[in-house]
């Protein structure tokens, strides 16, 4: 009985297995979709609270409702309490309305922030699609781009990559008469001012499409690999003030290429022994690379770059000690906000959504609070060092 059943199972190969169990994943997932998200099966954005608003507009809560009483300005829900609520669409009335709008002024460049670390599991993607959101609610126009092949980012924005079948980055930075305009890879998400650029497994062609290019002898192609990035984002220049680079786990060529578009680099970081040695390996490794693109001519040259402290637990003494072994070395690097390890933002991404988009009542508040208290820290330092960047002063 057990070599019949040794047989059998032989028959079915293991290419089919895993098509057949992907394809279950898939469609399980897509039902779990439409059941979120009806009845189009596409995410809309909950209203804010007054405090929130005030907060990301910048002007007390007095103020917007004293607006609101003297009949200026938009006009929120109020419930039955008195509680007012807004869109983000009327965030940005009230922005416009009071001349708070953050864009981008003639001479500032465009801002390009590389999120990246070696080893996977770091929070890289936690950081990169809460940050695009947060400074999308602050006002600025913001593009995210997802270049993992995993498609992680791509996911948690509402994408499925596998049945929506979106184009990604790889049609703008392919070698061949097929490449497109950046312009057509753009896609708007439920926030006003972010728009993504979906990750799909074809970004991982850019990686075996390299190095050949770089061989061949009739064509500059490969290498001017370094600047694909750079030359894509040139087009939309003016469509946007920030882009946020959600990098692959890894140090391959299309981590290179965002690096070298980029204007500053977030580099997250779990603070436990390993992946700090993971982490040294890759900087190591980084730094080769990095002598060997200037060597070509290529300037890498950087705004500024930071160490984040990602799944941070304050009363976990170990890791206490790894950020004071970091702070002791890096202490110029080091952001001074951590992004703590919490219940919240792990059981938000269990439906396909971020801190921002679901809504407190569904957490113990102590829970959700700290947790926001903590992201929306990281989240404003990044906006004061890009200002600084600018030459502003931030408000």
């Amino acid at each position: 009985m057990n070599v019949k059943r040794a047989v059998s199972e032989a028959v079915v190969s293991f290419a089919d297995v895993i098509l057949e169990q992907g394809g279950e994943i898939s469609a399980k997932l897509d039902m779990l979709r439409i059941e979120k998200f009806p009845p189009n099966a596409q995410k809309t954005l909950r209203q804010f609270s007054l405090a929130e608003v005030a907060d990301f507009v910048g002007v007390s809560q007095s103020y917007l409702k004293k607006l609101h009483l003297s009949g200026k300005g938009v006009e929120p829900s109020v419930t039955s309490t008195g509680r007012r609520y807004y869109t983000a669409e009327q965030m940005n009335e009230l922005r416009h309305l009071l001349d708070r709008v953050p864009h981008r002024k003639p001479g500032e460049k465009l801002q390009v922030i590389a999120v990246v670390n070696f080893k996977g599991g770091s929070g890289k993607t936690t950081t990169s699609a809460h940050l695009a959101q947060f400074m999308a609610l602050k006002g600025y126009r913001v593009l995210a781009v997802d270049l993992d092949p995993q498609a992680s980012m791509t996911a948690l924005y509402g994408i499925q990559p596998e049945l929506d079948e979106k184009p990604s980055l790889y049609e703008s930075l392919r070698y061949d008469d097929q490449r497109k305009s950046i312009t057509s890879v753009i896609q708007p998400t439920n926030f006003p001012n972010l728009d993504v650029i979906p990750a799909n497994l074809e970004l991982q062609e850019y990686e075996y499409e390299t190095p050949l290019a770089m061989q061949r002898k009739d064509t500059s192609d490969g290498k001017l690999f370094y600047t694909r990035i750079g030359s894509a984002l040139a087009e939309v220049d003016d469509r946007y003030d920030v882009v946020v680079v959600d990098c692959p786990p890894q140090l391959g060529y299309l981590t290179l290429t965002a690096l070298t578009a980029a204007t500053s680099v977030l580099i997250t970081v779990h603070p436990q022994m390993l992946d700090i040695m993971s982490m040294s390996q890759f900087l190591l490794m980084l730094g080769d690379i990095l002598k060997s693109v200037e060597g070509a001519g290529i300037n890498v040259s950087l705004d500024w770059f930071r160490y984040l402290i990602t799944r941070y637990e304050p009363m976990d003494i170990p890791q206490q000690q790894m950020v004071g072994f970091m702070q002791s070395m890096f202490a110029q690097q080091m952001m001074k906000s951590h992004m703590v390890k919490s219940t919240a933002v792990s059981d938000a991404g269990l439906t396909k959504q971020t801190l921002y988009e679901v809504e407190r009542a569904q957490f113990t508040p102590a829970t959700y609070d700290r947790a926001r208290e903590a992201m929306d820290a990281v989240n404003g330092e990044v906006i004061e060092l890009m200002q600084k960047a600018w030459g502003r002063r931030h408000a």
